[in-house]
């Protein structure tokens, strides 16, 4: 009995052992945003009070821009993720971007709600504190999702939509990011709170990628800095209590009237193709593209081809396509 008791105990010592190994290895507590702003927030970055919050945005491009575009990430994204589209947009429209509440460097609401009703409600303050009174509201996965709940509560605010690889629907994910499923399992979303393994973040960035190997350490880098930004975890498990997709707003899709384009990754694991299918057919009018080797984050891993789309959705031309005979231009719609 007594070597019994000693081979417990000696297990339970290296269990010990082990996770205080794995704790001290993967230590991740909250850090300030005092200390990511330089690496994050370079110009033409700016922090601008709104609703209690010190909204992290970019506002580029010409100000005389009668309706300006404005870019919604999606979860556990920010601004970062629409860097590309705003290179090639920003030359001829106002561009803004933004880092929605609970999400990259603007951090938690100081409500703690995170309905979609009250991001909605954040998108218009916005567009208020900057003296735009009409838009075009484009968004990706969740940020899909707050746009064309915004398009449809406030519809004399939204010219024309763009909705990339956007949630509403109810669904079940055939590949949830491991990070969303902690996020939302009650004794691991609390031990993540000062825990976090960088091999996690890297692994949920690789499942919305069409293709993994494009992802770079400072892509990692990004996510994982931005995860960790002070109350961003506590406000993610909150987001997904209180914002699920689907459910009775999302039977009134069809009453969106403006003109909309829906793009999406043909890799999408999180929100499959079909989805775009079912937005196509609810949404009278909207065009739809396609891009088959792409996943749930388009605009960022390839958006030199998906910002051609959005350029000829929204009549934009640049110097190359403008000129006789020239090749490529964007995918028909």
């Amino acid at each position: 009995m007594k070597t019994f008791i000693k081979i417990v105990m000696g297990i339970l010592a290296v269990l010990v052992l082990l996770i205080g190994a794995f704790a001290f290895s993967n230590w991740a507590p909250d850090r300030p945003v005092s200390e990511l702003k330089a690496r994050w927030a370079p110009a033409p970055s700016v922090f601008v009070p709104v609703l209690g919050m010190n909204v992290h945005l970019r506002d580029e491009g010409p100000r005389n821009d009668p309706v300006p575009i404005v870019l919604l990430h999606g979860t556990s994204s920010s601004l970062h993720t629409w860097e590309g589209w705003v290179r090639e947009l920003k030359t001829h429209r106002r561009v803004i971007s933004l880092d929605m509440p609970g999400f990259g460097l603007t951090g938690p609401s100081p409500d703690n709600v995170y309905t979609l009703e009250s991001y909605t409600r954040f998108v218009i303050a916005v567009m208020d504190k900057l003296g735009v009174q009409r838009c075009v509201l484009g968004g990706n996965s969740f940020g899909g999702n707050v746009s064309w709940v915004t398009a449809l509560t406030y519809p004399g605010r939204v010219e024309k939509l763009i909705l990339v690889d956007s949630s509403g629907y109810d669904r079940r994910s055939g590949s949830m990011p491991i990070g969303f499923r902690i996020a939302q399992i009650p004794v691991l979303n609390r031990l993540v709170a000062n825990i976090l393994p960088r091999r996690l973040i890297e692994s949920s960035v690789q499942s919305v990628y069409g293709d993994p190997g494009k992802i770079t350490p400072e892509l990692v880098d990004r996510y994982f800095d931005l995860t960790v930004r002070e109350g961003n975890r506590r406000a993610l498990v909150e987001r997904f209590k209180q914002a699920p997709p689907g459910g009775p707003l999302a039977l009134r899709i069809p009453e969106l009237k403006m003109p909309t384009l829906i793009l999406w990754g043909g890799r999408d694991r999180l929100i499959p193709p079909e989805e775009a299918d079912h937005f196509h057919h609810d949404i009278a009018g909207s065009q739809l593209v396609m891009f088959d080797d792409l996943g749930h984050v388009p605009q960022e891993e390839d958006p030199a081809r998906t910002v051609a789309a959005v350029k000829q959705f929204l009549n934009i031309q640049s110097p190359v396509q403008g000129q006789a005979g020239a090749a490529g231009g964007a995918p028909k719609l």
